[in-house]
């Protein structure tokens, strides 16, 4: 079999959904590190593997795929002894799909990155509407597990993979109370005692939150 690339850092959150499955599947990958705080994601070198320039990229065989939802589901797709992390009924991949793209259009880009772009470019008070928008996937995402173990039903999938590198990356701004989420809270802790969990994820999830801690962020009042 070809060596796997992952490129990324463990900090970013899409990135450590990738690790997450090539932790489940077992499959063997190389590590290198693209720090995107450096601005080593916009190299000349790195834009010929990717260039919308952003983290994670698979290199498989000399092929570069980049997106995690896409990289994710092509692991499953071609690694995958079963098809449990990314079901081939259609029915069952239609809500893995939904909370695929739930991670990406309404956690990823609607609650992080409206935060993190700004924050990083050097605003300090994020408007409380973005702490909303937290609370919001919360909400939602209490929703879904009404009854499941899982984000999208019975079985562990890429969906719980991809969901829950965003929400303890949320965290760092908005922690879950397992008061008012007693199901996000308990499918956290049912992750958590993965093996690779916190290799995968724990680490960079940590890593994020001394970053976004630094910034000394606030909360605007309204």
């Amino acid at each position: 079999m070809p060596k796997l690339i992952l490129y990324g850092m463990e900090a970013s959150p899409p990135v450590r959904a990738a690790k997450l499955t090539l932790a489940a599947l077992g499959v063997p990958y190389e590590f290198v590190v693209v720090n995107t705080l450096a601005d080593e994601n916009v190299s000349e070198e790195f834009l010929k593997k990717n260039p919308q320039h952003t983290v994670p990229v698979l290199e498989d065989d000399g092929h570069y795929i980049w997106d995690s939802h896409a990289i994710i589901a092509y692991l499953v797709s071609k690694y995958g002894r079963t098809d449990s992390l990314y079901p081939k009924d259609l029915l069952q991949r239609a809500v893995v799909d939904q909370r695929l793209h739930f991670e990406s259009g309404v956690i990823f880009a609607n609650a992080l990155r409206s935060i993190t772009k700004p924050l990083f470019a050097g605003r300090q008070s994020i408007p409380k509407e973005r702490y909303d928008a937290i609370t919001e996937v919360y909400d939602f995402l209490e929703t879904f597990l009404a009854g499941n173990d899982c984000v999208a039903g019975s079985q562990l999938t890429i969906a719980d993979f991809s969901i829950i590198s965003t929400v303890s990356s949320l965290e760092a701004f908005v922690q879950v109370d397992a008061g008012k989420y007693p199901r996000i809270a308990a499918w956290i802790k049912r992750l958590q005692q993965l093996t690779y969990y916190e290799e995968a994820n724990g680490n960079g999830a940590r890593a994020f939150g001394s970053i976004i801690r630094q910034t000394n962020f606030t909360f605007a009042s309204k």
